[in-house]
């Protein structure tokens, strides 16, 4: 499953995403939610023990001027990643 986090971490029910998210599923943090790959921040403590492989849209990054405070560990896609991650996951959720 592809989850995709499009909200900022303080409005977003992480808890959850965590409990759902499974090995084998990408996690894909977009819009707002790359706010959630800030090295360091509470969002990135719950995050970085996430079973599902974590990703983050780097026009997303770029445009919120985050390029050098995401975490090393968050792999980067582009919007052709973006596509190939939704091709890989017929089913996705939205938070």
């Amino acid at each position: 499953m592809l989850h995709t986090l499009m909200y900022s971490p303080s409005h977003s029910d992480l808890d959850t995403l965590l409990l759902m998210a499974e090995a084998g599923d990408d996690l894909l943090l977009l819009q707002d939610g790359v706010l959630a790959a800030v090295a360091g921040s509470r969002a990135w403590v719950q995050l970085s023990a996430c079973k599902a492989t974590l990703w983050v849209l780097d026009e997303d990054v770029q445009a919120r001027g985050l390029s050098g405070q995401i975490s090393t560990t968050v792999r980067s896609v582009d919007y052709n990643g973006f596509v190939t991650l939704t091709i890989r996951h017929p089913q996705q959720m939205v938070w």
